[in-house]
């Protein structure tokens, strides 16, 4: 019988103990990047940006050159690089509360002015590192540490849905919204993210992959019921898919 190597490794992961909590969708989210940049062949041209948040320490896990942003502001310091580096592969990695709360001016100006850069947006639907308070993309009756009741739109607004935002703006190349809650949707994430980074090697302007993921911790499930809430819930008010592909 002749084994077969099926899995391994890719060298753009680095191989340490994770700091995410059981059940996060980070570490996935994580592995995806690096095997496309694997696959790609781009790992020497990279320059990541990490954000405030989470994903902090992501410096931590990829082997590649990664670099830290203040709060919010990681598709400025992308765009910064992109135009002094413009041969190297520029993206930033960022949760909702980063993005779509404090860092909204610097995407939404990013993509209107369709700078060639890459944007990996992780929505879980609460802050995570400060301690699951209500985000600009959690859902109507969602409980967070600072909304006990659920969230209220007559108090709190309506839920953010940065890519139909940003969907309308002519610099826009490529907006998707995916998930990682199951094995068919961390393919079709992996899919999303190869298309996002082929957009930049070929200069095609902005792209953002949104992906779903679950966050067991603060949102006060188990890990079942956090991958049960993304596919019930979660994809019905974010609705899986292309939003704007611009060929």
């Amino acid at each position: 019988m002749t084994l077969q190597r099926v899995f391994k490794k890719p060298v753009s992961l680095i191989d340490v103990p994770t700091h995410y909590c059981a059940g996060c969708g980070h570490g996935i989210i994580h592995r995806i990047i690096a095997e496309v940049i694997d696959e790609l062949a781009i790992r020497e041209r990279i320059i990541a940006i990490a954000p405030v948040g989470c994903a902090v320490l992501a410096y931590d896990y990829w082997n590649f050159d990664t670099t830290e942003a203040a709060h919010g502001r990681c598709p400025a310091v992308a765009t910064a690089i992109k135009r002094t580096m413009p041969d190297n592969i520029v993206f930033t990695y960022q949760g909702d509360g980063d993005l779509a709360a404090i860092g909204t001016a610097e995407t939404v100006h990013a993509a209107n002015r369709g700078d060639n850069i890459t944007v990996i947006f992780v929505n879980n639907g609460v802050y995570g590192m400060t301690g699951g308070q209500m985000a600009p993309t959690t859902l109507i009756g969602q409980r967070t540490a600072t909304t006990q009741h659920g969230r209220n739109a007559a108090c709190d607004g309506h839920p953010l849905k940065i890519l139909e935002m940003l969907a309308v703006l002519e610099g826009v190349c490529y907006l998707e919204r995916t998930s990682v809650e199951s094995p068919a949707n961390i393919i079709k994430t992996k899919q999303a993210v190869k298309k996002a980074f082929k957009n930049q090697i070929e200069n095609k302007g902005f792209s953002m992959v949104e992906v779903l993921s679950m966050c067991p911790t603060y949102t006060g499930r188990s890990i079942e019921s956090s991958i049960k809430w993304i596919k019930e819930r979660v994809s019905k008010d974010y609705p899986l898919g292309v939003l704007k592909d611009r060929v």
